[in-house]
Parts: C-alpha cells; structure tokens; sequence
C-alpha cells in the first residue's frame, strides 16, 4: 500500500509502518520498554534522532541507554544543557567546543571578565542544568547556510572560527555543505552534528566534576580556556557505582601510591614528564625486565640495543622527521649535522636487518629491545607515568616472509597474552584496525593477509574484539590488547602491528628460495607499551600490594625483643640465601608500631620471633589480608612462599 512503508530490522525481519513514521515510531511498534530506553537510531548506518522521518525499504537498528552509541548520545546531550546553563548564568560569556568523552563530557568556556569557575559556581550551574532538564526542551535539529550561521554566532568568536573552518569540530561538520545546528528553544542553540536525546527530560543523572584550564584547540598560544568536566549516565544506579569506581580510583593513584610507598619521584630540578627510581621502585622494574627478558629469551628473540640520538638522516628515511617531528625533541647541532634524541627504536633495528645479506633461512628474524625513547609531550597532557616524556620500551621486531605472517601473528599474540597474565591480568579485549580508505602504502596482498592475520589470532585465542574500520595506520593493520583492571577499568597495553613502509623506505631485502630478492613483513610488538606506563598500571591494579613476585620487600622479620635481634637476622639471612628479598626491623619500638608500619609498606609476609620461635626454630606468620597463623616451621613457611613466588609463571 502506497501509505504503508516497510522497514528492514538487524535480526533480517521487516515491518510495516504507515509512511511518515519516525525512528522513535519504529522503537514503539516493536514494543514499549525499547521505547521507553530508546536512544537513537541507526538508518542505513547513520546515526539518526528519534524524529527522524523513515523511507521505505530503510535498515534501521533501535539504539538504547545500554547500548555504548546510546550513554554516548546521553552524554553529548548533557554538554549541551551544561552549555545553556553556563550562558544563561554567566552574561558575555562565550563557549568553545563540548564533546562526549569516554565516562562524561565536557565544555570549554570562555568568561567575559576573563576569570575562572569556583566551586559555588558549580553548585550554580548544576542547578540551573536540573531546572533546564525538567522543563523537558527539545533539541531540535537545523542546517543553515554558513553566513546564517556566522550571523547566528555573531557574539561567539569561537564558534565564528569552527564555521569559517578554521578549526575542526567533529561535532558541526554536514553531509550538505551546510552547518548543522540543534536548539532548545527559546534560549539556545549550539552546532552541532548531533543526534540528541529527543528531549532534555530524558537526562539527569549527572555529576558535575572539576574545573581546568585548557588551551583552545590545545595549542598553548592560544587563550586559555575554562573545561568544565562532567559524567553522565544513563540511571541513578550508573552513576552512583561510577562514583565508588572513581573514590577507589582516587584511593589506586599511582603517584600517590609511588610517593607512599617510596617507589619513584618526579623533582622539579628534572623538568616536567620525567622521573627517577628510588630503590624499592627500581626493584619491582628490575624484576618486571628481567621476567621480560627470560621469556623473550625463551621465545626465540634476539636482544639488540640501540644509542639514545641518531643524526637527521636516519628519522628523514625512516619518515619521522616527516610525520612526527613535533613529537621529537629539538635537534643538537654537531660539526657533522644534527642529531635527535630517538622517538622510537624501530629505524634501528632496520639498519641491524639492513647490515647483512639475509635469506629466507633467516626468518623469522625476531629482535627484542628494552630500549628509552624521547617524546616531546605538551606539559598540559602530562600524567605520572602515564604520560611521560622519557619511558623504555619493550620493542620486538619481527622480519618474515609474507606466508610466515599468520603463524608469527598467532605465536606473537599467544605471547603477549601469556605475560599479561602472569602479571595478574586476566580479562581482555581488542580493537582490530583495518586498511584507511585514502593513503596507504603496501599492496591489497599484503594487507588483507596482515588483516585476516590479526583477525584468526584473536578469534583462536576467543578474545572479544571490535573492527576499527579504516582505523588503521597508513602503513598497515594493528591489533591493540586492551586489559581490565581489579575495579573495573581499561587499559590499552599490547599492540601488534604490521608494517609496508618501513621495509620499503629502508630497502630491506631478502633471498628467497628462487634466489631472488624479496621484501620482508615487519611485525612490531610492544608488549608493556612501555616500562614506566605498564608499572603505574600495575601499581593501581594492585593498589601498591604487589603479589610476592613483585614485593619490593617480600617478608619482614621483627624480632619481639632486642634478644631476638640475632636469631632474626639469621632468619634473613637464611631467606636471602634462598633467594627471597627479606629485610628486619630491630626491636627498638614497640611491636604493634612495626607491625602497623610494615603493614602500610603493603608488604607480602611479616614474621614475628619470640622466645618459642628462637627455640623451636618456627616464625608467626602475619600475611597481607591474612589471619596470623603462629608457630609455622622455617622450612614449611620457606617452601609455602617458594611455591606462591614460582606460581605467577
């Protein structure tokens, strides 16, 4: 019937509606509940507002609040309350940019009087978001010219800059050549993309955070910015559990945990982004290398190493002076040209390829490096060890012949796999990102063989993955390996990535078995990421309490008496012998204190000597989150730890 239209589901199944029917239309005849958690909707691929007017013959997918696409939309949403909060209680006031980030929102803002937001303001602006949420306004979805829109924005200088394209904004940008706006009338409007929410009722379980200054466009010789950050979910019982994630999150800092418990520090007289190991922190990364190392030693790699600085030429061939000069630092001048201090390993081990003639015999050639790279990053974006300007990297390197590429990739993933887990990761996943659409290097061959590569490793090793379309590098596919911390949260660690480009720009070459010369794939492969990055990473996965393999300090001895003070140091030295990491604390102050302090070091195992156990030869074993379990065998409790140190492997 010519008033009917029929709609195309995801489960293959059509429905009929009567033409004109929206999004919103279409989640109501399917059923009141995915009504009532409608979001958005997917048409054709694109994600449409609920209003949207459907076609016949449309593929539409119903997008909820539990859906990853729908608590995005809901926090996109939000950013615009938060912005027509702000210019209503903030007269002359101007606004930037307000996108959805992962856990919350933000907007940046700009005062008229130049100042910054205080604590009361946003108890201010939170409650004039709230009224603007009861009053349930639409967001209601326009295209206008660009001297319309210029004459829209005319009082925000900012938003003129996004429409002359002077700026990018993720969030404006048309299909139509047109700007896109959204209102809520009768008070504001803003670009935008979208889609929203239907309506500003269905928001409100909101938090605003914090308040931070933020260069506009993040480049710091432009005017500094008000950020006002902000999380938004989709129930009270989201939003309330995210904020527990977050104390607890607070309580795990890994630079407050460093500095308590005397790890590392990072002094001023350093300069911002670099840091220095203190005894007890340089002891778990010592024992992180050296685990490292015995199993790439094991698994068939080659150690190499490198120099810190390399002349011009070598980051001109290998392409980094081209693409990633602002990530390096500033070149040093020397009589025979400039030299830069290394952003990366990966030219160097080229030139180790390079260095002789290699065979198909040869391969795989697997070259493993804990080598320190140098990155300029701006001071704004700077973050413990998370975001470092000097870190060492675990770089591998993998040179095979295209019809080795899957089963290194398989044997490659398995690895990384393996190490994550016995550093106490277990739950993992992955993104798979393909071939970009415009510039790229390689052969259609070789990519769709990297491609379904990574793609049968992680199937074979049932790791869930999501496929990044395009999202790859113009040099080839990556897997990155993504693990879930003790409270919830993700870290992006372990990256597989194949590369044309650097095979081509350096010339590498092989002889195959038909005695011709051909290329070789390279594999990179960094497995921590980088030392300084994985360790604050345990350090909050582990909240300091580092499992026995990775104690500092795996058992303190204290001695309940002065007289006890000989029998206890033969103890420690007995453990030393043994090959634990023991120490004691003399019996100057009373017990309780040692204990308690030891306690606060997070230390694996105290043992306390008294006079039954100088007698009898025993310890009283005080575990970490453990009862004390008294009179145990020096022997027993030697061979208990033996086994729990031996069972991270």
């Amino acid at each position: 019937m010519a008033d009917q239209i029929s709609i195309l589901l995801p489960d293959g199944s059509a429905r009929e509606l009567p033409a004109g029917a929206t999004v919103g239309d279409l989640a109501a005849s399917i059923g009141a509940r995915l009504a009532k958690a409608a979001v958005i909707g997917s048409v054709n691929g694109t994600e449409r507002d609920l209003v949207w007017p459907l076609e016949n013959g449309d593929s539409v997918a119903i997008i909820t609040e539990t859906d990853d696409r729908g608590l995005f939309t809901i926090r996109h949403s939000t950013a615009h309350v938060l912005a027509q909060a702000v210019l209503d209680l903030f007269p002359g006031a101007t606004f930037a940019i307000g996108p959805p980030i992962e856990n919350g929102f933000y907007y940046d803002f700009e005062l008229s009087d130049g100042g910054t937001f205080t604590p009361d303001d946003l108890d201010r602006i939170d409650a004039r978001m709230r009224e603007i949420i009861k009053e349930s306004q639409p967001f209601i979805r326009d295209e206008i010219t660009e001297g319309a829109a210029l004459e829209l924005f005319c009082d925000h200088k900012y938003k003129c800059e996004i429409i002359r394209g002077a700026a990018e904004d993720p969030m404006s940008a048309t299909e139509t050549g047109l700007v896109r706006t959204y209102e809520n009338p009768p008070r504001f409007i803003d670009l935008c993309r979208g889609p929203h929410v239907p309506d500003t009722g269905r928001l409100g379980h909101f938090k605003l955070m914090r308040v931070a200054g933020a260069y506009w466009r993040g480049d710091e010789r432009n005017p500094m910015l008000q950020r006002i950050y902000g999380t938004a979910w989709a129930s009270k019982k989201e939003l309330e559990a995210y904020l527990v994630r977050l104390e607890e999150a607070e309580k795990r800092d890994h630079r407050k945990l460093a500095n308590e418990l005397d790890l590392l520090s990072f002094p001023e007289e350093l300069g911002g982004g670099l840091a220095v190991w203190h005894p007890k922190g340089a002891a778990i990364r010592k024992l992180m290398e050296d685990y490292s190392r015995e199993r790439h030693e094991s698994g068939g790699y080659d150690f190499v190493y490198s120099p810190h600085i390399a002349r011009a030429t070598l980051w001109e061939t290998s392409g980094h002076l081209g693409f990633y000069a602002d990530g390096m630092y500033p070149p040093m001048e020397m009589d025979n040209g400039a030299y830069y201090p290394k952003p990366m390993n990966c030219p160097f081990h080229m030139l180790i390829f390079k260095s002789n003639q290699r065979s198909y015999r040869d391969l795989p050639m697997r070259l493993f490096e804990l080598g320190t790279v140098y990155r300029y990053e701006r001071s704004g974006t700077l973050h413990g060890l998370m975001r470092i300007r000097g870190f060492t990297q675990d770089d591998s390197h993998i040179f095979c012949m295209p019809e080795q590429v899957v089963e290194e990739v398989q044997s490659l993933l398995g690895f990384v796999l393996s190490v994550l887990r016995a550093f106490g990761f277990v739950d993992f996943e992955a993104s798979l990102s393909t071939r970009p659409e415009e510039k790229w290097v390689g052969t259609d061959e070789k990519w769709d063989l990297a491609t379904e590569a990574l793609r049968t490793a992680l199937e074979q090793e049932n790791i869930p993955f999501d496929i990044d379309e395009g999202g790859g590098a113009f040099y080839g596919p990556k897997i990155d390996v993504k693990v879930r911390d003790a409270i919830g949260r993700k870290w992006q660690l372990s990256t597989i990535q194949a590369d044309f480009n650097l095979p081509e720009r350096f010339g590498l070459e092989y002889v195959g078995a038909d005695n011709q010369r051909h290329e070789p794939v390279v594999l990179h492969r960094a497995l921590f990421g980088s030392v300084e990055r994985f360790f604050g990473v345990l350090l909050e996965h582990f909240a300091g309490a580092f499992p026995a393999w990775l104690a500092p300090v795996q058992v303190r001895i204290l001695p309940v008496r002065d007289d006890h003070d000989a029998h206890a140091r033969m103890l420690v030295e007995r453990l030393r012998g043994e090959g634990f990491r023991a120490d004691m604390v003399e019996a100057d102050e009373p017990l309780g204190g040692r204990i308690r302090k030891a306690k606060l070091e997070k230390l694996p195992y105290v043992l306390v000597v008294g006079d039954d156990d100088v007698q009898h030869n025993t310890v009283g074993v005080n575990p970490r989150g453990g009862e004390v379990d008294r009179g145990i065998p020096v022997d027993e409790f030697i061979e208990r730890l033996a086994a729990e140190v031996a069972g991270h492997e």
